[in-house]
């Protein structure tokens, strides 16, 4: 005796549909008027073109204006430094850096959300200010003046 597959189709298919995801709810949060809500790369959520760190952007001066002075030499582990140059422009920097020990570059970067967005290896980054608990680097675990990429890639003020 040979058994039908529709059976078994039948409750594949089911299978399938109950899998089916739950809806998300949407975010209803109120923003503020005038407020500017950005992502964590600094993306512009607002509405805004989202410009790239190479490229600039309208409000440069006023972002660089609340920016804290985050110029100079910054040192990680194990070889790792950071260079912070400013840039031609207001809201512009250079980044110099040695951010593993493999790996070095210097990427143009842009005042973005209190920190510099920047581009590495076709990857949007934000360098932010933190503490050395923050890092993730036990090393730097007790500094107060730092900077961070993401967990495992920081640097302090040397």
């Amino acid at each position: 005796m040979t058994m039908s597959p529709l059976p078994l189709l039948a409750i594949a298919i089911l299978g399938l549909v109950a899998c089916k995801p739950a809806d998300i709810p949407a975010n209803d949060t109120p923003v503020p008027e005038g407020a500017v809500v950005t992502t964590a790369n600094g993306a512009a959520l607002d509405g805004a073109e989202a410009v790239p760190a190479d490229e600039g952007g309208d409000d440069d001066t006023d972002t660089a204006a609340a920016m804290p002075d985050l110029t100079g030499r910054w040192v990680g582990v194990e070889g790792m430094v950071l260079d912070v140059a400013s840039g031609d422009r207001p809201g512009t920097y250079t980044l110099t850096m040695q951010y593993d020990l493999d790996h070095k570059g210097t990427f143009a970067g842009t005042a973005s959300g209190g920190g510099i967005a920047f581009t590495r290896d076709g990857q949007s980054l934000m360098l932010r200010p933190t503490d050395g608990a923050a890092t993730g680097l036990k090393y730097l675990a007790g500094k107060t003046d730092c900077l961070t990429v993401k967990p495992g890639e920081g640097y302090c003020r040397a």
